[in-house]
């Protein structure tokens, strides 16, 4: 066979990006494959709608219109939702067809059935793109695999999150407005709720915890918080002391047990994620060989995505059935458990602390800076007019010249 026959279900931003590239790209991939590659169908919903596709594609909103073509080698999906792609998905397997996905919601709650169905019909599963966008992260997360074993994973998964937190800071916006400028640049949609409550980002740590542990958490006790509590006060104050927000997710194994936190988090400018801004990704992986590696990139966009599926699509094409890690029982180096402290960014404290809690720094009115182990935080985090904040790596409290830096975790 010497032609590779390809079918893109949806065609908007990412679905399109998808075949451009591969028009855009036909040599290198022919020189890759050995073989040509060529967009056979595309599954539209609007059949009306104007679009610049070549004249021998089959457009059909009929998904069985696709499954009926004499040769399909492999399926694209891109398009929203979760049930009807997963659907399609299962039914491209059954005909033979490798496949290849960017849809992280879907494939956090149907990937493991997926992977087991194509694993029983002889075919591949690309879904590098349902992580942090052009980052080739899953790939680089399983040649580790091969004899690190991964500690901890930490990412800035979500762009829209990270944007926004970016433009409050360096242009002291609200969240409203900077919300607002989000959706205006398109990184953000009229219901920004996935985003900005952390749901996006909660769907890709799922993702990567099945990649890195070969399992993932109980959902149900993964802490899941988004964004919309921090205010343009609370940067300025982290400022202060040369602390940035980020929303990062976490994965890692606590007593031979997986645990994933998905939270506003801050960090100083020697942590990894200081410098990534805008709609900007970016994946830190701890592992016992190699140390800490840190992947950044667009998390977003027409080319930085397909780039991403482009890259399935080789992945696939050589059939490289990825084997899926066994969830490992060697003893997490995380402490926390063992109650060691932590360093804490506080809000809204104005009564005296128990000897348990340590103020390390009070001199920015209304905030400061606690030590702590969590355990004991909980009960003044539970206060509704308190807001507490973890800080990761090291930090130098610039407020206090005696202090020598210390390490958190």
């Amino acid at each position: 066979m010497s032609v590779i026959k390809v079918a893109i279900l949806g065609f908007g931003t990412v679905g399109e990006g998808v075949y451009r590239t591969i028009h855009s790209h036909a040599e290198e991939l022919k020189t890759v494959l050995g073989k040509k590659v060529e967009v056979a169908a595309i599954l539209i919903r609007n059949q009306e709608k104007q679009r610049n596709i070549s004249g021998d594609v089959l457009v059909t909103s009929d998904f069985e219109d696709i499954l009926k073509l004499p040769q399909l080698d492999i399926v694209v999906e891109a398009i929203v939702g979760k049930e009807s792609p997963h659907l399609f998905l299962k039914k491209s397997i059954e005909r033979g067809c490798h496949i290849i996905t960017a849809n992280k919601e879907m494939f956090a709650h149907h990937g493991a059935e997926l992977q087991k169905l194509a694993e029983e019909n002889g075919v591949s599963v690309g879904f590098e793109a349902t992580v942090a966008g052009g980052i080739p992260v899953i790939q680089t997360i399983r040649h580790l695999l091969k004899v690190n074993r991964v500690h901890q994973l930490q990412g800035i998964l979500n762009g829209t999150s990270n944007f926004i937190l970016t433009e409050m800071r360096e242009k002291k916006q609200s969240f409203a407005e900077a919300l607002l400028q989000a959706q205006q640049n398109g990184f953000a949609e009229a219901d920004p709720t996935n985003d900005v409550e952390g749901f996006d980002a909660f769907y890709k740590t799922m993702i990567l915890s099945r990649i890195a542990f070969g399992d993932e958490p109980n959902w149900e006790d993964v802490e899941r918080q988004g964004i919309t509590a921090i205010t343009r006060e609370l940067i300025e104050a982290a400022e202060t002391y040369g602390l940035r927000f980020k929303h990062v997710a976490q994965i890692n194994i606590k007593e031979g047990e997986l645990k994933a936190v998905v939270k506003p988090v801050l960090v100083n400018q020697d942590h990894p994620f200081y410098h990534v801004e805008g709609v900007q990704n970016a994946v830190n992986v701890r592992s016992d060989i190699v140390g800490g590696i840190t992947l950044q990139g667009p998390g977003a966009g027409m080319f930085p995505t397909a780039s991403a599926i482009i890259e399935d699509l080789v992945f696939v094409c050589q059939n490289k059935l990825a084997d899926v890690p066994k969830t490992t029982g060697f003893v997490s180096d995380d402490k926390t458990l063992q109650g060691e402290q932590e360093y804490w960014f506080v809000q809204g404290v104005t009564e005296k602390l128990p000897k348990e809690l340590t103020v390390v720094d009070q001199s920015v009115a209304g905030f400061c800076i606690l030590k702590a182990a969590k355990k004991d935080l909980i009960w003044l985090a539970n206060k509704e007019e308190v807001l507490c904040f973890p800080i990761l790596g090291e930090i130098k409290l610039i407020k206090e010249e005696t202090l020598d830096s210390v390490a958190v975790s």
